[in-house]
């Protein structure tokens, strides 16, 4: 069908900086590739974190590959409010003034001043992908989710994001995904 997008669950994980990487896991330490992702040159890493928060902890976080300019965590809103931290909802990337945690691992800790988000539903297209869809970057739109668990639903407010170096899917998190029982290649359709 014309207007089809796969959509992806994104669950919790963090995105380090190096210089918190090697404080969280030793000097000089490289992250450990353990799945590549949709995502060209995304990889899901064997090393996690825990994630403290006021309120309790979220052990066994994932870490996302490669390292970044900025360390970023990213949550569902109903991980956020379980530990207590303000995770507002945003593009990746953007963190000035986003939540504050800890983020523990096997040789130190960082605290974050800020830093956790709850990502913001997205697609990621090329160029070419979004001439075929008619969109351009930073377009937003709304995807229709269909299945046979009772529980189709209309996402709005969705960023579409064009560059050369992304796949075509759409991101949301588990808390979208669960609310739309989504499934293993679950697809959407693109409402502009």
């Amino acid at each position: 069908m014309k207007n089809e997008v796969l959509v992806e669950t994104s669950a919790r994980h963090v995105h380090v900086s190096q210089k918190d990487l090697e404080t969280l896991f030793g000097a000089g330490y490289e992250l450990t590739v353990k799945k590549m992702l949709s995502q060209p040159g995304q990889y899901a890493c064997a090393e996690r974190v825990t994630v403290v928060g006021p309120k309790r902890e979220l052990a066994g976080v994932s870490i996302l590959g490669p390292c970044r300019g900025a360390t970023q965590v990213e949550l569902s809103l109903t991980d956020a409010r379980s530990i207590g931290v303000n995770a507002p909802v945003r593009e990746s990337g953007d963190i000035a003034g986003s939540g504050a945690c800890k983020l523990v691992g096997p040789c130190g800790e960082v605290e974050l001043t800020e830093g956790v988000i709850a990502a913001k539903r997205h697609i990621h297209m090329t160029t070419a992908d979004a001439a075929e869809f008619g969109l351009a970057d930073k377009d937003v739109v709304s995807v229709k989710i269909e299945n046979d668990n009772g529980r189709n639903c209309v996402l709005g407010d969705v960023v579409v994001r064009v560059s050369d170096s992304y796949a075509l899917a759409m991101h949301i998190d588990t808390d979208e995904a669960n609310a739309a029982c989504c499934a293993p290649n679950q697809m959407g359709i693109v409402i502009k």
